[in-house]
Protein backbone atom coordinates (compact mmCIF):
# COMPACT_ATOMS: atom_id res chain seq x y z
CA UNK A 1 0.00 0.00 0.00
CA UNK A 2 1.36 3.37 -1.02
CA UNK A 3 1.54 6.27 1.39
CA UNK A 4 -1.76 8.12 1.69
CA UNK A 5 0.01 11.42 1.09
CA UNK A 6 1.38 10.36 -2.31
CA UNK A 7 -2.03 9.09 -3.39
CA UNK A 8 -3.67 12.35 -2.29
CA UNK A 9 -0.97 14.42 -4.01
CA UNK A 10 -1.65 12.61 -7.27
CA UNK A 11 -5.42 13.18 -6.89
CA UNK A 12 -4.76 16.88 -6.33
CA UNK A 13 -2.69 16.95 -9.51
CA UNK A 14 -5.49 15.23 -11.46
CA UNK A 15 -7.92 17.94 -10.37
CA UNK A 16 -5.48 20.70 -11.36
CA UNK A 17 -4.85 19.11 -14.77
CA UNK A 18 -8.60 18.97 -15.42
CA UNK A 19 -9.08 22.56 -14.24
CA UNK A 20 -6.37 24.09 -16.43
CA UNK A 21 -6.59 21.75 -19.46
CA UNK A 22 -8.50 24.16 -21.71
CA UNK A 23 -6.34 27.18 -20.85
CA UNK A 24 -3.15 25.17 -21.28
CA UNK A 25 -4.28 23.83 -24.68
CA UNK A 26 -5.16 27.34 -25.84
CA UNK A 27 -1.74 28.68 -24.85
CA UNK A 28 0.06 25.73 -26.45
CA UNK A 29 -1.84 26.36 -29.67
CA UNK A 30 -0.51 29.93 -29.75
CA UNK A 31 3.03 28.78 -28.94
CA UNK A 32 3.07 26.10 -31.65
CA UNK A 33 1.61 28.39 -34.33
CA UNK A 34 4.48 29.61 -36.54
CA UNK A 35 2.41 32.58 -37.79
CA UNK A 36 1.89 34.14 -34.33
CA UNK A 37 3.55 37.48 -33.72
CA UNK A 38 6.46 37.85 -31.30
CA UNK A 39 4.36 39.83 -28.83
CA UNK A 40 1.60 37.23 -28.86
CA UNK A 41 4.15 34.42 -28.49
CA UNK A 42 5.91 36.02 -25.50
CA UNK A 43 2.59 36.87 -23.82
CA UNK A 44 1.47 33.24 -24.17
CA UNK A 45 4.83 32.05 -22.87
CA UNK A 46 4.54 34.30 -19.83
CA UNK A 47 0.97 33.15 -19.16
CA UNK A 48 2.06 29.53 -19.45
CA UNK A 49 4.81 30.09 -16.89
CA UNK A 50 2.28 31.51 -14.43
CA UNK A 51 0.16 28.35 -14.48
CA UNK A 52 0.77 25.92 -11.60
CA UNK A 53 3.41 23.32 -12.36
CA UNK A 54 1.16 20.53 -11.13
CA UNK A 55 -1.40 21.44 -13.78
CA UNK A 56 0.84 19.85 -16.40
CA UNK A 57 -0.36 16.42 -17.54
CA UNK A 58 3.18 15.07 -17.55
CA UNK A 59 3.35 15.32 -13.74
CA UNK A 60 0.58 12.74 -13.26
CA UNK A 61 1.63 9.28 -12.15
CA UNK A 62 -0.15 6.07 -13.07
CA UNK A 63 -1.22 4.38 -9.85
CA UNK A 64 -2.95 1.11 -9.02
CA UNK A 65 -6.61 1.79 -8.37
CA UNK A 66 -6.67 -0.61 -5.39
CA UNK A 67 -3.30 -0.37 -3.65
CA UNK A 68 -2.01 2.96 -4.98
CA UNK A 69 1.29 1.41 -6.03
CA UNK A 70 3.00 3.44 -8.75
CA UNK A 71 5.53 0.93 -10.04
CA UNK A 72 4.78 -2.08 -12.26
CA UNK A 73 1.49 -0.57 -13.41
CA UNK A 74 -0.50 -2.50 -16.02
CA UNK A 75 -2.27 0.18 -18.05
CA UNK A 76 -4.88 -2.10 -19.62
CA UNK A 77 -6.28 -3.09 -16.22
CA UNK A 78 -5.32 -0.06 -14.12
CA UNK A 79 -3.65 -2.28 -11.54
CA UNK A 80 -0.17 -3.02 -10.28
CA UNK A 81 1.35 -6.41 -11.10
CA UNK A 82 0.88 -7.66 -7.54
CA UNK A 83 -2.80 -6.72 -7.29
CA UNK A 84 -3.38 -8.00 -10.83
CA UNK A 85 -1.89 -11.39 -9.97
CA UNK A 86 -3.95 -11.73 -6.79
CA UNK A 87 -7.19 -10.87 -8.56
CA UNK A 88 -6.40 -13.06 -11.59
CA UNK A 89 -5.65 -16.10 -9.43
CA UNK A 90 -8.90 -15.56 -7.51
CA UNK A 91 -10.75 -15.44 -10.86
CA UNK A 92 -12.00 -11.90 -10.30
CA UNK A 93 -10.72 -10.56 -13.64
CA UNK A 94 -12.85 -11.95 -16.47
CA UNK A 95 -11.01 -13.54 -19.38
CA UNK A 96 -7.66 -13.80 -17.58
CA UNK A 97 -6.27 -17.26 -16.91
CA UNK A 98 -2.91 -18.49 -15.77
CA UNK A 99 -0.78 -19.63 -18.68
CA UNK A 100 0.44 -23.21 -18.78
CA UNK A 101 2.15 -25.15 -21.56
Amino acid sequence: MAKKSSIQRNLKREKLVAKYAAKRAELKKILSNPNSSDEEFFAAQKAMAKLPRNSSKIRLRNRCSISGRSRAYIRKFGLSRITFRELALDGKIPGVTKASW
